[in-house]
C-alpha cells in the first residue's frame, strides 16, 4: 500500500500537536477534500474543519486524513467489530480503521445512536447537556435524524463509550437500535402542532417503544425491523418508503368542509384559483364544482391531502379517524427497492385497547417473519418470496380489496399532480 497522498502523504507527521493558535496549522493539507467546499451548497468538510480547528482533537484530523487517502486510492478503510455498553447489545456502530498504522489518529471512530423523543420534542437544556457530554468524550460531531431517526454521535474511542453512555443515561437519554432487532422508531410532530393528525402518533410511538424496548436493546431476530408513525397521509416521516411497518393516520368518512371558509378562500383568490389549484389537481377527479359550490365525492378520494393542504381552513380530515398499516418499505437488499404495501386499510387508534390490539398485531407479524424469514431478510422481502396469501394466512388476517400484490418499487419518483 502506497503512502497516503495529501492529508496522509509521506513525510507528514501524523502525531504533531501544533494547534490552530500555534505556529503550525492544526490540519494537514487535504486538496481533494478542499474541492468539496467549492460551489453554492454548504459542505460537511467546512464543518469538520471548523470543529477540528476549534477543539484541536487529533481524531478529527485523522479522519480527514483518512478520507483524503480514500479519495486518492478510491477505497474505503473502515471495518466493523463489536463495541457495547453494559446490558446492551446494540446502539453503538463500530468503525475501526484498516490503516491505523499509517493514520493512527483515526484508529477508531465509533458512532453512538441516541434515541430521540417521539415527535422529536426537546428543550434547550437537554440539547446543551447532550452536546457538552459528547464534546467531553467524543469528537463533537452530531448528525440529527437521518435514515435511522436517531441522534448520531459520530466519533468516539472504545475506552470512552461506557463513561459517555453512563452520563447520557443519567441525563435521561438512551441508546437507539442497531443490529438484527427493533430499530429506533420515528414519529412526526403529530397532534403536538399539526391539525391534520388523525391519531395520537406520539402516544402510540411511546407505548410501542416501551413494549419492544428489550428487542431494541438486545437484537434477537433475523434482521432489522423499523416502525415509523405519521399522523396523516402527508406522511411527514416518509414511512411508506423508509419503514417495514408504516403507521399512517387516515380517516374513513368524508372530508369535513367548512362552507364559509371555502367562500372566504374563493373571495380572496378567485374562482379560477379554486378550479386550477384545487379541483383540476385532484388525482382521481373526486372534486367538482356544482352551481358555484365545491363537492367532494368521498368514494373517489384517495387521501392524497392536496386539497387539504391547499385549503387548510376550509377542509380537514373526516371525523372517523384511525390508521392504515403499510408493510415492506425498504431500500435495496436481497431484492430491489420496495415501498409499503397496504395490509390494514383502517384501524381505530383512539383508546388504550386499540393501541394494545395494534401491538398484538405487530407481535403476530414479527413472530411470523421470525419463523419464516431468512437470515438478513427484511419482512417485505419475506412476503414477496412466499407470497401475500401465505403471509395473510400466517397472521390470521383476511385479504382486502385494497391490497395489491406488488408495491411501488421506485421511491425516487413521487408523483406531483
Amino acid at each position: 500500500m502506497e503512502g497516503a497522498k495529501g492529508a496522509a502523504s509521506e513525510g507528514v507527521d501524523q502525531s504533531k500537536d501544533g494547534g490552530a493558535n500555534g505556529n503550525e496549522k492544526f490540519l494537514n493539507p487535504t486538496p481533494m477534500l478542499d474541492e468539496l467546499e467549492k460551489g453554492p451548497w454548504p459542505s460537511f468538510i467546512s464543518g469538520f474543519k471548523e470543529l477540528a480547528e476549534r477543539t484541536e482533537k487529533p481524531m478529527l484530523r485523522g479522519v480527514m486524513d483518512q478520507l483524503e487517502y480514500s479519495y486518492t486510492t478510491k477505497m474505503g478503510y473502515w471495518k466493523g467489530g463489536l463495541v457495547t455498553v453494559d446490558g446492551y447489545g446494540a446502539g453503538v456502530i463500530t468503525r475501526y480503521s484498516m490503516i491505523k498504522d499509517k493514520i493512527p489518529e483515526a484508529a477508531e471512530f465509533h458512532t453512538m445512536r441516541i434515541q430521540p423523543a417521539p415527535g422529536l420534542h426537546y428543550n434547550s437544556t437537554m440539547m446543551r447537556e447532550l452536546c457538552d457530554i459528547w464534546e467531553k468524550y467524543g469528537s463533537g460531531i452530531i448528525a440529527l435524524h437521518g435514515q435511522t431517526g436517531d441522534i448520531m454521535l459520530q466519533g468516539i474511542e472504545e475506552k470512552n463509550v461506557q463513561q459517555c453512555f453512563d452520563e447520557l443515561n443519567k441525563a435521561g437519554w438512551d441508546l437507539g437500535g442497531a443490529g438484527a432487532g427493533m430499530r429506533t422508531a420515528v414519529s412526526c410532530i403529530g397532534p403536538g402542532r399539526c391539525e391534520n393528525a388523525c391519531y395520537d402518533n406520539l402516544k402510540v410511538h411511546l407505548k410501542v417503544l416501551k413494549h419492544f424496548v428489550g428487542a431494541l436493546h438486545r437484537p434477537e431476530w433475523n434482521y432489522k425491523i423499523k416502525l415509523k408513525f405519521s399522523g396523516c397521509p402527508n406522511d411527514c416521516t416518509n414511512a411508506i418508503m423508509r419503514s417495514d411497518l408504516a403507521v399512517v393516520g387516515t380517516w374513513k368518512d368524508s372530508i369535513q368542509v367548512e362552507e364559509h371558509e371555502v367562500k372566504a378562500w374563493v373571495e380572496e383568490r378567485g374562482l379560477d384559483a379554486l378550479v386550477n389549484q384545487v379541483i383540476n389537481l385532484c388525482p382521481t377527479r373526486a372534486i367538482s364544482l356544482n352551481n358555484g359550490e365545491m363537492f367532494i365525492e368521498s368514494r373517489d378520494c384517495v387521501r392524497c391531502m392536496h386539497c387539504l393542504n391547499a385549503m387548510p381552513k376550509a377542509l380537514s380530515p373526516g371525523k372517523e379517524r384511525g390508521i392504515s398499516l403499510l408493510m415492506g418499505g425498504k431500500n435495496t437488499l436481497k431484492v430491489g427497492v420496495n415501498m409499503g404495501s397496504l395490509i390494514v386499510p383502517f384501524m381505530k387508534m383512539e383508546s388504550d385497547e386499540d393501541i394494545d390490539a395494534f401491538i398484538e398485531l405487530v407481535e403476530e407479524i414479527i413472530d411470523w417473519w421470525d419463523d419464516n424469514g431468512l437470515d438478513h431478510e427484511r419482512i417485505g422481502e419475506t412476503i414477496e418470496r412466499v407470497g401475500l396469501k401465505l403471509f395473510l394466512e400466517g397472521i390470521g388476517h383476511e385479504a382486502d380489496i385494497n391490497m395489491v400484490t406488488r408495491p411501488r418499487d421506485n421511491p425516487y419518483f413521487k408523483a406531483k399532480y
